[in-house]
């Protein structure tokens, strides 16, 4: 399986009055960690919608195990949890310098023509893109 990862430092502005990052900053890294995911792989998100395609999210889930403080510097790692004909499910771990699970996630997506938002397979608009998904994911749908 493989499984992309990125840095990140955690900035005064992602917490709240205690420090902690605010709950909802995760969800702006796990989209971090999609984008590095896909960039490693060789392709670019912003190419899909250049080509006149979007991925929108259809579902989002966030398992919350231990808070992540200001000063702290954060691994997002991401990999493909699952890949279908419409749906591709990413999985991540948001992981601390020490190692532990800070959180745990999946994002749900699917590609849609951006001018009627109806959905189309990766494989008929980035066939190697798709291939790609299909040879590195954990589950195949």
């Amino acid at each position: 399986m493989f499984i992309s990862e990125k840095e990140i430092e955690v900035r005064y502005a992602e917490t709240d009055q205690m420090g902690v990052v605010y709950h909802a900053n995760y969800v702006i890294w796990l989209e971090i960690g999609r984008t590095q995911l896909i960039k490693d792989l060789g392709f670019s998100y912003a190419g899909l919608e250049k080509d006149g395609y979007l991925s929108p999210v259809t579902n989002v889930n966030i398992n919350y195990k231990s808070s992540v403080r200001y000063g702290e510097t954060v691994v997002v790692r991401t990999w493909i949890e699952s890949h279908g004909k419409l749906r591709t499910t990413y999985g991540y771990e948001i992981v601390h310098e020490d190692g532990s699970v800070a959180s745990s996630a999946t994002s749900e997506h699917v590609v849609v023509n951006k001018d009627n938002f109806r959905p189309v397979s990766l494989k008929k608009v980035h066939p190697e893109w798709d291939a790609k998904y299909t040879e590195i994911a954990k589950v195949m749908d």
